[in-house]
């Protein structure tokens, strides 16, 4: 199977859309607005090019798409302001694989440029849009012509399911019953592909570009720790049961594995260190809580009321499906 060919998030605006589930994305995207800002300062401490190039890597659709856009140019709008220097023009490039929900993103367009215009009136420098369809694990963009790179909960995906998972029964994907050699053959992709993709990137930025890379990761060194794994062993458990009531095949359940690696922080910078094309200016560990991971959703009962338990977790455990039902039914389907 050719992930490149498949693996896509939930199009469209319904109830299991990406768009209508990726509340957790949303709140890192704004946490991580401060190390954006800072980035963009030490770039350009007066004035920036005359058109600024920016992509976005990994961008999916909905609205966290045009979320992080609107973060970076209200950035160098406002940097620009305070420094009494001219607004650049913006060039963005929407980068995801090619069955990314683009339609969507392309019609909320007139409306963000619309948005964009009220807000920041005449001072701001026109802003063009545009997509581009491909894998990261490529070249996307001409040789030094970016200045600045976003990513965010992309990278953690692989170019392809590791080789060797043949004996990953009942798991798809790595967890406390995974043989030793499952685990070393996640690493071993992720060093591959991470490693490749800060090579290609590198000739695709200018010189003093920069880079901004949010990653999925757990915050601990062993791989099959909860907070990377849970997710993926509750998927693991619904898959075997339907198994067993036979409506799925026991056979393919065991064959199939997810093409993700969540990394620890140390094995990041151990790859960007090692690869040696981006010195790291800062890294940082952004946690994300109980709420964050379910929405506004909480099981806190002050009234004592057991029903009111009860359909918290009725919520809970449906945002929970349908966050993973938006990430994973184009590929598991």
């Amino acid at each position: 199977m050719v992930i490149e060919n498949v693996l896509h998030m939930n199009a469209g605006n319904g109830e299991t859309s990406y768009a209508k589930n990726s509340i957790i994305q949303k709140t890192l995207i704004l946490k991580s607005q401060t190390l954006i800002e800072n980035t963009l300062k030490d770039m350009y401490s007066d004035t920036f090019p005359q058109c600024f190039n920016i992509a976005d890597l990994g961008c999916s659709s909905g609205p966290n798409t045009l979320l992080v856009i609107s973060n970076i140019i209200d950035i160098v709008h406002g940097l620009c302001l305070q420094n009494k220097g001219k607004v650049p023009e913006f060039q963005v490039f929407l980068n995801d694989l090619p069955d990314n929900d683009f339609n969507t993103i392309f019609k909320s367009l007139p409306t963000f440029y619309a948005k964009l215009k009220k807000e920041k009136g005449d001072k701001l420098g026109p802003c063009f849009m545009s997509g581009v369809p491909g894998s990261f694990y490529g070249r996307l963009f001409p040789s030094k012509s970016l200045h600045f790179v976003h990513s965010s909960f992309s990278v953690h995906w692989l170019s392809q399911v590791p080789e060797g998972l043949e004996n990953n029964k009942g798991n798809i994907y790595m967890s406390k019953t995974s043989p030793r050699h499952v685990l070393e053959a996640y690493l071993k992709q992720f060093q591959k592909d991470f490693s490749s993709f800060l090579s290609l990137r590198s000739e695709e930025i200018i010189p003093n570009g920069r880079m901004v890379l949010t990653i999925i990761s757990r915050s601990i060194a062993d791989p099959t720790c909860k907070d990377c794994c849970w997710y993926w062993e509750l998927l693991a458990k619904s898959l075997l049961d339907m198994a067993a009531e036979g409506l799925l095949d026991e056979t393919k359940v065991d064959s199939f594995n997810l093409p993700l690696y969540t990394p620890y922080k140390d094995e990041v910078k151990d790859i960007i260190q090692k690869e040696g094309s981006f010195d790291v200016d800062r890294l940082e560990v952004i946690e994300d809580s109980n709420e964050d991971r379910l929405g506004s959703n909480s099981n806190s009962n002050p009234d004592g009321d057991e029903h009111f338990v009860f359909d918290k977790c009725y919520e809970n455990g449906k945002y929970i499906s349908n966050c993973i039902r938006a990430i994973t039914e184009p590929y598991v389907g």
